[in-house]
């Protein structure tokens, strides 16, 4: 094999695990292309009456109805993180390797939200630990903040296979168990990286430059969360200027922290 084929070849494989891509089945190449061989016509088969069923929810087809308070029952984190282990109604867990519920403290007043894994968070199970969050936690550390005072999720809590965006089926999946993961944090201040995560929070249309730089509020067990909405770490990554934006933002979480920390 030449060093052009060598190289085609790793570009192709490289391509294949960017699209999620991690086994290969079967020992003979198949070619899909071939046209395939006529199947003999099929006897219709005799006509059986059944007694009628109720439809069957496929996983991945749950709806805010189907999930509504499967959480509810759950009274610490450890408990609802082994509920959505188990949990098959979202397809994504059919393709991701591990769950990804969360990091950080499970007693630290600021809750950050995310959309979804990625490919570093999906090997190592845990939300933000690729370069989106290894800037995340450098913007934390400049007002101060650290693992041990944040607790970071996603929207979702497996990778999107490609690392697309998940679907809304697949949000609504999961969104009964970030509510109540939510509820059993119970923070000071909710931030929203990014605005998908802003317009599934708070159930608004607007662009993330409309959301962010003010305080909002999201009602949570009879109250009104302090919320601030600000760019994802990702988009920062690719868009350096915008970081002026995300810094005004940080500055508006540690004013509002540091206010509290003075009412107390």
């Amino acid at each position: 094999m030449s060093v052009a084929d060598t190289r085609a070849v790793q570009a192709l494989l490289d391509w294949y695990r960017a699209m999620g891509v991690d086994e290969a089945v079967g020992e003979e190449p198949v070619d899909c292309f071939a046209a395939a061989a006529p199947k003999p016509a099929a006897r219709p088969a005799p006509e059986v009456k059944m007694a009628a069923r109720p439809p069957r929810i496929a996983p991945g087809a749950a709806t805010p109805a189907s999930t509504r308070g499967i959480g509810a029952k759950v009274s610490t984190l450890t408990e609802l993180e082994a509920l959505v282990a188990g949990f098959e109604g979202c397809s994504l867990r059919r393709t991701a390797k591990s769950l990804c519920f969360a990091r950080g403290s499970a007693e630290a007043r600021i809750m950050l939200i995310g959309e979804a894994p990625g490919r570093d968070e999906d090997l190592q199970g845990k939300p933000f630990v690729g370069r989106a969050g290894q800037l995340l936690d450098r913007m934390l550390a400049a007002i101060g903040l650290s693992e041990q005072h944040v607790y970071i999720t996603n929207t979702v809590y497996w990778r999107p296979p490609g690392n697309r965006t998940p679907t809304p089926e697949e949000i609504e999946a999961c969104a009964p168990f970030l509510a109540r993961q939510i509820e059993l944090l119970s923070p000071s201040v909710l931030v929203l990286l990014g605005g998908a995560a802003a317009k599934t929070i708070l159930g608004v249309s607007e662009g993330i430059m409309r959301l962010r730089g003010k305080w909002l509020t999201y009602a949570c067990a009879g109250r009104d969360l302090p919320t601030l909405a600000t760019l994802h770490p990702a988009y920062l990554l690719r868009n350096s200027a915008a970081k002026r934006y995300a810094w005004r933002d940080l500055l508006m979480l540690k004013a509002a922290l540091d206010s509290e920390i003075r009412g107390q």
